[in-house]
């Protein structure tokens, strides 16, 4: 087989070519750390980057998020703690003190009398808690204070939630008057139970489903809400009196104030408090418990950060210290395939004529 001169140049030309483009290439992963810079460089390895890339993305919104939540979960624990003390404070010192023999006057009854309706505005301040703007307590409707303490219709003391009084479920507008038309029973305790059972539901990965009827399926989201009248209480005993601790302190201050103390009817609303700080406390502990719920979540998110960090830097980023010696290589056979070019052009036949 004959081989030309202008064959060798053409191979040699297309060589060198090849060896100054892996040379190129070489030095860009060293200068990007990537092991692609385009898709059409590794299509494969680029899709498989982007999905990774949008789980990675989402991961870290759902940890936010989570973090979030915690942080909003922590204000509402807070001011739960806040009135689990309060309630102590009242029912295990004031309350007990206020039955001694020794402190049975009407004086000393009057300065119990006192420290009970003060601490009802302690209590509202703590429902009323709020974080970065929004009421803790207030269920879905965080943007104004879910609780007022003041008169229903019939001048009586009243505690209303979202403008809905927590002892009869009949709702006032926003002045405090009864809403015309508003006197069904049945209505009333129903817009109570539904209050009772207000939510809001945020995604956090489990993957969020949604049922036939449009509704959030539990299980599958977090629920941030926590209503307040579940706190303290809702409705009223079949004996009249309240089951809401606000104005059971009311009573017991009333009570107190008689010049005809009835020890009875007084241990009786004590009992009944009691009863509230009871839920009181089996909601801190239900806050607890998803609070730990939580730090699980997060960590989970976190691991998941990590390891789809490790997998993003395998398919895309280069091992630097395999990119610069695949450089140095491919410099070195670029420099060499200079210097075989010096002696492409051997001595011919026609070097020898005369």
């Amino acid at each position: 087989m004959r081989i030309t001169t202008n064959q060798i140049l053409r191979n040699y030309k297309s060589n060198l070519a090849t060896s100054l483009t892996n040379l190129d290439s070489a030095r860009v992963k060293v200068m990007t750390g990537r092991k692609f810079n385009a898709t059409a460089e590794d299509p494969a390895s680029a899709l498989r980057a982007s999905v990774l890339e949008r789980k990675y993305v989402r991961n870290n919104d759902y940890l936010e998020l989570v973090k979030d939540v915690q942080s909003f979960q922590d204000a509402q624990e807070d001011a739960a703690m806040q009135l689990n003390t309060i309630g102590k404070q009242l029912s295990k010192q004031y309350g007990l003190e206020a039955l001694n023999g020794t402190n049975g006057s009407l004086e000393t009854r009057q300065t119990y009398a006192d420290a009970w309706r003060g601490s009802q505005e302690s209590f509202l301040l703590s429902l009323n808690a709020s974080y970065e703007g929004k009421y803790v307590f207030a269920g879905s409707d965080g943007q104004k204070p879910p609780f007022k303490l003041g008169k229903d219709n019939a001048g009586n003391q009243a505690l209303f939630y979202r403008n809905v009084d927590v002892t009869t479920g009949l709702l006032y507008d926003d002045d405090g008057n009864l809403v015309n038309g508003d006197g069904d029973p049945a209505n009333a305790a129903d817009r109570l139970k539904k209050l009772s059972e207000d939510s809001v539901y945020v995604d956090l990965g489990f993957g969020l489903n949604i049922n036939d009827d449009f509704t959030i399926d539990s299980s599958s989201a977090f629920n941030t809400s926590l209503p307040g009248i579940n706190l303290v209480g809702f409705g009223k005993y079949d004996d009249g009196d309240p089951k809401n601790m606000i104005l059971l302190m009311g009573k017991i201050a009333d009570e107190l104030d008689k010049p005809d103390f009835d020890y009875d009817k007084y241990k009786d609303l004590l009992e009944k408090f009691d009863d509230g700080r009871n839920d009181v406390l089996e909601a801190v502990t239900t806050l607890g418990t998803q609070t730990e719920f939580l730090t699980t979540t997060k960590d989970r998110l976190e691991t998941n950060e990590i390891s789809l960090a490790t997998q993003i830097d395998n398919v895309v980023n280069v091992d630097m210290a395999e990119a610069i010696m695949n450089f140095s290589w491919a410099q070195y056979a670029y420099n060499a395939s200079l210097k075989v070019g010096n002696n492409i052009l051997t001595p011919s036949f026609i070097d020898f004529m005369k």
